[in-house]
């Protein structure tokens, strides 16, 4: 069983495995061989059924040897989460039981603070369901993501049950069981423990029987084999009750037909494992690592690894990058083909700081920005090299965009980039000839980023100005500025220079006005703040058809602008209105523009080809932010040459569109989340000719990804 095992890696480096493995190919071929070959029910007499009935027991025997099982109960379930609901259920009837009989058993239910969620859901579940009444109590852990032993010797005396598991899903955290064992050997001699195993498989020693561990549930798909396949050890003496009753399978430990073909695929890898079979050593993993860090050192300026590697699995990274939001490391990881999650993949769709390193005590922005990198245990040095050469193209990336520091020269800004903060809006108005810009509603947490660009573009900033009072950004900005705020005049309370220019409007009406280069910036006062509008000077003034921008506040009458710009003219919000930042006067002043239904705007990845033979002067535009467009590397799709318009610059695009004749414009990103957004923007204002593509990239075969 030594047949190399390296996951394709011409379009994605997977370092997920924490959260699913790809299936070796051995297991596959033993899961064919038993659909073919040994379909028979096990619990039939007749001869196909024996021959079915030998190869589960026989893959049942070499797991109790990788397991160290002994005497133990050793079944196969579907799953950690199945074992993990059995050993609560069989506990918990236990304790039950034994308060029947007057004997002390202990009033808590003890577990991890970092324990996956599906044990303290489980606990809670059957507690309430068994009527128990048992106190649910999270066992704190260290900085380190270990479990604190002086508060479980304190705890350990009022223990009916205990959480715990061996390796963290998420920090790569080693657990002390030995240290854990002592402690209730001295403390709670009465105590139930439970070890979540599902990390430890193929990366820590076990010789179950050798400890006091009542349950350890596993999962196949952890370790190379499919999903729906796990395993469950019960130590020999330890309570137990079937969660699944009926035909009496598993010496009627767990009733359904057993999974053949998954206990088969499960068996090979087991035998790899036994054999030593590719795995590598936890030196081997180690040394991977550390090559692992050294590439995400040299990409990532400011990363921090947010648990020890000495007490950690070799196979885990866990880090943080400040100022970077772990969805914007996602994407542009993703877009390079390296494919990594935040936090646990069970929880990932929550948009909510990571609960593992809160319960660590880690900062609020480590917790929130977290990302998780993770290799399974067969993982060979192409394999890193590749990854490593992946996360060097992620570094590039963030420093030609002006994310990181860098040394690069300024690349020409130029027009309008909108940032965003849970639905409020920043604009940054860029002029790349006079290399000058204005922030309009600078948000504080949105400070260390603006002043990183504005330092690595080699911008002067002429304004930070509010359109509505209550800001509370522009002082976080200003203090980050330092010298790079042009100038050392007086400003109004939205920040307005006191000693602006004045320019006439299309009205007649005179107005301040900051100079950049050949356009102007026109301030227009409102009763509740004030309005901006940005675009080509002129001899007479600002005309209203030269009004390529205006910037309003959240509940600014947009209908008040008309007689100072064109209908045409962007109006970019102070926030976002139905996931959309930008409309014009054209949208808000009638139905004439209905809502478009988002199916018709939809094309297919696999369609694009003949889309494009229909349209050939249609423009392919990835709205991915440029980090992840330059990461991607890729020039073509379908045939087509991309043009890169991040969904932070559509607005300015927009300026460009809307005054031009239409042409087919065809948006995508990863997911399609994006694009969506793109093509309903442009369908709103008035442009028909804009489709997005479902599913984004992700859905696609054809990657537009380089090699």
């Amino acid at each position: 069983m030594t047949l190399p095992f390296r996951p394709a890696m011409h379009t994605e480096i997977y370092l997920d495995a924490n959260a699913t493995s790809a299936v070796h190919p051995a297991a596959i071929a033993a899961a064919e061989q038993a659909m073919r070959d040994c379909y028979g029910n096990p619990s039939s007499s007749h001869a196909t059924g024996l021959k079915a009935k030998a190869m589960l027991d026989g893959v049942r025997a070499l797991a109790r040897r990788v397991l160290g099982a002994g005497q133990g109960r050793l079944m196969f379930t579907s799953g950690a989460t199945e074992g993990i609901q059995t050993a609560v259920l069989s506990a918990l009837c236990e304790v039950r039981a034994r308060r029947a009989r007057g004997e002390a058993g202990g009033d808590l239910l003890l577990y991890g603070a970092t324990e996956h969620k599906a044990v303290p859901e489980s606990l809670a579940h059957w507690n309430a369901l068994l009527g128990t009444g048992l106190e649910l109590r999270a066992l704190p852990v260290d900085g380190d993501g270990r479990h604190r032993l002086d508060v479980l010797r304190e705890l350990a005396p009022r223990a009916a049950f205990i959480c715990t598991m061996a390796a963290n899903n998420e920090s790569g955290a080693i657990s002390d069981l030995a240290g854990i064992e002592a402690v209730l050997n001295d403390c709670a001699p009465q105590a139930l423990w439970m070890v979540d195993s599902v990390q430890a498989l193929g990366k820590l020693a076990l010789d179950l029987a050798a400890t006091r561990i009542d349950y350890a549930p596993f999962s196949g798909h952890k370790l190379y084999a499919p999903k729906g396949i796990g395993m469950l050890y019960v130590r020999e003496g330890a309570p137990y009750t079937a969660l699944m009753m009926g035909g009496g399978q598993e010496s009627a430990q767990r009733s359904g037909t057993e999974n053949m073909s998954g206990i088969a695929a499960l068996g090979a890898v087991l035998a790899a494992l036994d054999e030593g079979g590719g795995f590598r050593s936890h030196a081997q993993l180690a040394d991977m690592r550390e090559r692992l860090v050294g590439a995400l050192r040299a990409a990532l300026p400011g990363i921090v690894f947010n648990a020890p590697f000495a007490t950690s699995l070799p196979t885990t990274l866990n880090f943080s990058v400040q100022g970077l939001a772990g969805k914007e490391l996602l994407d542009l990881f993703d877009a390079a083909g390296v494919r990594v999650s935040a936090g646990s993949a069970c929880s990932a769709a929550k948009a909510a700081p990571s609960y593992v390193l809160a319960a660590m005590g880690l900062a609020p922005w480590r917790c929130a920005a977290a990302v998780r990198m993770s290799f399974g245990p067969m993982a060979d040095e192409a394999f890193i090299d590749a990854a490593c050469e992946r996360i060097a193209r992620c570094g590039a990336a963030l420093r030609a965009s002006c994310l990181v520091p860098s040394s690069m020269p300024a690349q020409d800004g130029d027009g309008v980039i909108q940032l965003g903060s849970d639905g409020a809006c920043t604009w940054l108005l860029l002029d790349a000839a006079s290399r000058t810009c204005a922030i309009v509603n600078p948000q504080a947490p949105l400070a260390g980023r603006i002043n990183d660009f504005v330092r690595c573009q080699g911008y002067r900033v002429r304004a930070v100005i509010d359109t509505h009072r209550g800001g509370t950004g522009r002082a976080a900005l200003v203090t980050a500025l330092g010298g790079q705020l042009a100038g050392a005049v007086s400003h109004e309370a939205l920040g307005w220079p006191v000693l602006a220019d004045q320019v006439t409007l299309d009205n007649g009406q005179s107005a301040g006005a900051l100079m950049f280069g050949s356009r102007l910036l026109a301030r227009v006062e409102r009763d509740d703040g004030a309005s901006y509008l940005f675009g080509e000077r002129s001899a007479a003034g600002l005309a209203a058809g030269d009004v390529r921008f205006a910037f309003t506040g959240p509940n600014a009458d947009i209908e008040q602008l008309a007689e100072l710009v064109s209908r045409k003219t962007v109006v970019c919000q102070a926030r976002e209105a139905a996931s959309l930042a930008c409309t014009t006067l054209v949208a808000e002043r009638g139905g004439a523009i209905a809502a478009a239904n988002p199916l018709t705007m939809q094309l297919e990845a696999h369609g694009l080809e003949r889309f494009f033979d229909q349209h050939p002067d249609a423009l392919l535009i990835d709205v991915r932010e440029a980090y992840e467009h330059a990461a991607a590397d890729a020039g073509q799709w379908h045939g087509r040459r991309i043009e890169s318009v991040p969904l932070s610059r559509l607005a300015d695009r927009l300026s460009v569109w809307l005054r031009a004749e239409e042409r087919p414009l065809v948006f995508f990103c990863r997911s399609g989340a994006r694009s969506i957004k793109a093509a309903q923007c442009l369908q709103r204002l008035g442009y028909r000719k804009a489709w997005h593509v479902a599913g984004g990239v992700a859905l696609d075969a054809k990657l537009p990804l380089a090699a």
